[in-house]
């Protein structure tokens, strides 16, 4: 019989599954099913395999990617042409021409003559180095970089035949998604790319209150303004047919989607790409996946969560699942509005133990400014995070909850919350702040640990076999002194018998937590 958790996520499943098209919410372009369906059946076709373009038979050839069970650390970036104008955040484009339009003209002069798209020149790319990012990528202990391939502003970061927008083209005059794969792959990294550009049909508005660039006809296909159901229906072939040159050129192990995919309304173009990307896969005899929110995919994709705190998990959560975290108060680089600022070692391993602990995987986003450049305070907390998994690893990789996810218990100064992970027959018990001289583990006490008995204590980056007790109150274990152990403290706790691993399929429902 099926765990009662896991009947509840069925059940989410198949009612959504058999919602009307248009009844779930989006934020993707508004549209009709006879306009989907018509993108949906232009070219490119779906290449030949296993895979169909519906979701039962995406469901019965799908599988987590061993790799990404594994990995449970990648690293993500936004980085585009709002970072050139490094004001706010990544939605520069959506603001100017409305609440900062007064900020932009003063600054780079009327939206008249000083549009969007005359950020393109000013983004040379010129401080990027595909390959010392990604040194610094595999430096902070991630097993994945996932770089934004095209964010909401509509302009590709890759060689696009289907996007004249792009880096290759323009700017920078550079395939900077190829110059990142092939840095990335050669590094013994995996390779994804994040897409937002569903979202560019409706992020501009239509009549601007103010004199602006975004009628002109020259930057039609730029800015997307003009709304026909004919273009709406080009606009949406051509979301395919980037995602099939995305995945034929670069051959992607992940491919990542932003909220506006949610609605059931796009199924037939999210199942035909999803069709082509795993029949392609198998073609190259690797293992890939999708990566979506909320319930986008019905099928064929690990569940994202956008921030632990307020949208994530609460408790153990069983499948497949990921968050999404900045290093920085915003996604996208900001130098003004506010000014970014960035969170430091200690923040990011506490909420990726409390992730680990739940069973889930962190996704880490970097923000460059407009060349590309990665600033001093991200270096440092990556650096810092390598450093922490290089000698606690173990807890970390290849790792799942256990059947409690944390204990918080009281100590001198304030309380310290242990974090639980699993990883082959050893239980991990993370202490997010130093214990002092005995670490207590209530969920470990006698009549409430699991079969077996305790044969070794050990904190990773110590040497030799720590002392321990076990009553009513919990594990007792004595604790060495600190030394340079910084962060995150693990135990590793050898002689129980564990619970195995659930991640045979995904998370299906964001709202299920």
């Amino acid at each position: 019989m099926l765990p009662s958790k896991s009947l509840v996520l069925l059940a989410a499943v198949i009612a959504l599954a058999t919602l009307p098209r248009s009844a779930v919410a989006q934020s993707g372009p508004q549209t009709t099913p006879a306009i989907v369906d018509a993108a949906a059946a232009a070219k490119p076709d779906i290449c030949d395999g296993p895979f169909k373009p519906t979701w039962d038979s995406i469901r019965a050839n799908y599988q987590v990617p061993a790799w990404f069970t594994q990995a449970k650390f990648g690293i993500t970036m936004h980085w585009g042409l709002f970072s050139v104008a490094a004001y706010h955040n990544e939605w520069y484009e959506k603001y100017m021409y409305s609440t900062f339009a007064a900020w932009h003209a003063q600054h780079f002069g009327p939206q008249t003559t000083f549009g969007y798209k005359d950020f393109i020149p000013l983004f040379t790319a010129s401080a990027f180095n595909a390959d010392a990012l990604v040194a610094l990528v595999k430096e902070s202990g991630a097993k994945y970089f996932m770089p934004t391939c095209e964010h909401h502003d509509g302009f590709s970061l890759w060689d696009s035949a289907i996007n004249p927008w792009n880096a290759a083209a323009m700017g920078p005059r550079r395939d900077l998604i190829g110059e990142m794969a092939i840095a990335t792959r050669k590094a013994g990294l995996k390779f994804g790319v994040c897409n937002h550009s569903i979202e560019h049909y409706t992020f501009l508005p239509q009549k601007p209150a103010m004199p602006t660039d975004l009628g002109d006809p020259k930057y039609a296909d730029f800015y997307w303004t003009n709304h026909t159901d004919a273009n709406l229906q080009r606009f949406l072939e051509d979301w395919v047919a980037k995602n099939i040159e995305i995945i034929d050129k670069y051959q992607p192990d992940i491919l990542w989607f932003d909220n506006g995919v949610n609605g059931r309304n796009f199924d037939p173009l999210k199942m035909k790409v999803a069709a082509y990307y795993y029949n392609r896969a198998l073609q190259w005899n690797k293992q890939v996946t999708i990566d979506t929110k909320d319930h986008a995919y019905l099928a064929g994709s690990v569940l994202d969560f956008e921030k632990l705190h307020p949208r994530g998990p609460r408790n153990i959560l069983p499948g497949v699942w990921d968050v999404e975290e900045p290093i920085g108060s915003t996604w996208g680089y900001s130098a003004a509005n506010p000014v970014e600022t960035f969170r430091g070692p200690q923040t990011v391993i506490g909420e990726f133990c409390e992730i680990l602990s739940m069973n889930g995987s962190l996704l880490l986003n970097l923000s460059p400014d407009g060349q590309g450049a990665i600033s001093a305070p991200q270096v440092a907390t990556l650096k810092a995070v390598g450093q922490w998994l290089g000698i606690n690893g173990e807890a970390v990789y290849g790792s799942h909850n256990w059947i409690v996810d944390n204990d918080t218990v009281p100590a001198a100064g304030k309380p310290v919350t242990y974090r639980y992970t699993v990883n082959g027959d050893n239980l991990y018990a993370i202490a997010q702040s130093w214990p002092g001289n005995t670490a207590v583990l209530p969920s470990l006490a006698t009549g409430k640990a699991p079969e077996g008995k305790v044969t070794s204590v050990t904190l990773l980056g110590n040497p030799g076999e720590l002392q321990f007790t076990q009553d009513d109150q919990g594990l007792k274990v004595q604790m060495p002194p600190q030394g340079s152990l910084k962060y995150a403290y693990a135990l590793k706790i050898e002689g129980l018998k564990l619970n195995p691993a659930d991640d045979s399929q995904p998370a299906v429902m964001a709202s299920l937590r």
